[in-house]
């Protein structure tokens, strides 16, 4: 059913006119042009889509849009500022902590997640958030590195 739904994306507020049965990966990718969002499994399990609503990591392909309306979503594409990466950004370039990148926007969203909850989390807390999030090119240990590099650090909100 076509309906209007607002919420606060990236620190915009916005309103879309579209169907709200419609998963937020689709509406990102297709109607906002925020293609950081990864389409990987499209069943929850990779986690290449995540994004953080509210304070919580959650699935993009599995997330209804209108689970979303009035709370605020963001997007990789809203973690670094007009001008510096965010912390765990330049964590993930310092640590190369990526291959082909494909998993990186839902590693990024899931490490900045836990460390806004618990930001002095340990390497066990690290690997269990990171556990569900899948990378083919093998870059776990260095995604781990880069994550508790910043973990301690104050991970501020873009």
């Amino acid at each position: 059913m076509h309906t209007s739904v607002s919420l606060t994306l990236n620190g915009r507020r916005i309103t879309l006119n579209t169907d709200d049965d419609r998963t937020l990966l689709w509406v990102l990718r297709t109607e906002l042009g925020l293609t950081g969002t990864k389409y990987g499994c499209g069943v929850g399990v990779c986690g290449a889509c995540t994004v953080v609503v509210g304070q919580r990591a959650v699935r993009a392909c599995r997330t209804p849009l209108k689970a979303v309306a009035g709370q605020e979503v963001l997007t990789v594409e809203g973690l670094a500022g007009d001008t510096v990466l965010h912390p765990l950004q330049q964590a993930f370039l310092e640590h190369g902590a990526f291959q082909c990148g494909y998993c990186t926007p839902g590693m990024l969203m899931t490490a900045y997640a836990l460390l806004r909850a618990q930001p002095h989390a340990s390497r066990a807390t690290i690997l269990a958030q990171l556990e569900h999030q899948l990378c083919r090119c093998g870059a776990h240990q260095r995604i781990v590195r880069a994550v508790e590099s910043v973990a301690g650090q104050p991970v501020a909100a873009p």
